[in-house]
């Protein structure tokens, strides 16, 4: 996943322009709903904490410290939660290999509709999400298990 992340982010960067967030510079997919554009991002999730780049880069080696620290503790050792964590660990490295060498994270994905507009986000970020979404749903799961 953190190929095809970094993939996705050097494609972007070579198709469109810095900025690119409205046509014609940006690539309409899905008319009125889904857009490819290329935002820089110096912010964390919904651009918090713009313009703290080097701070969300040591939070995000912090992260993976931690991560590693307490392995045990976070059931590492169980399929789900191998899962779960190889997703996190990949979105916290894309981001931060573009935070180290670019300065910000690329955002490209850009969905809308009937004027509501979701920020831009990667495959990082989904991966993220995703690995999040799986631990909680493991560790719910296994919670109801044990009682």
């Amino acid at each position: 996943m953190l190929m095809l992340d970094q993939a996705t982010k050097w494609i972007v960067s070579e198709s469109l322009p810095l900025g690119a967030f409205f046509p014609p510079d940006s690539i309409e997919v899905i008319p009125g709903f889904f857009n490819i554009v290329h935002v820089g991002n110096t912010g964390a999730a919904w651009s918090l904490l713009t313009g703290y780049s080097s701070f969300l880069a040591m939070v995000a080696v912090l992260a993976l410290v931690l991560i590693w620290l307490f392995r045990k503790h976070l059931q590492l050792e169980l399929k789900p939660s191998q899962w779960a964590f190889g997703l996190i660990i990949a979105g916290i490295l894309g981001n931060l290999a573009d935070r180290i060498r670019i300065g910000h994270v690329i955002d490209f994905l850009d969905f809308h509709y009937n004027g509501y507009h979701f920020p831009s986000f990667n495959v990082a970020d989904s991966c993220i999400t995703v690995g999040v979404t799986i631990y909680a749903i493991f560790s719910f799961a296994l919670g109801q298990a044990k009682n």
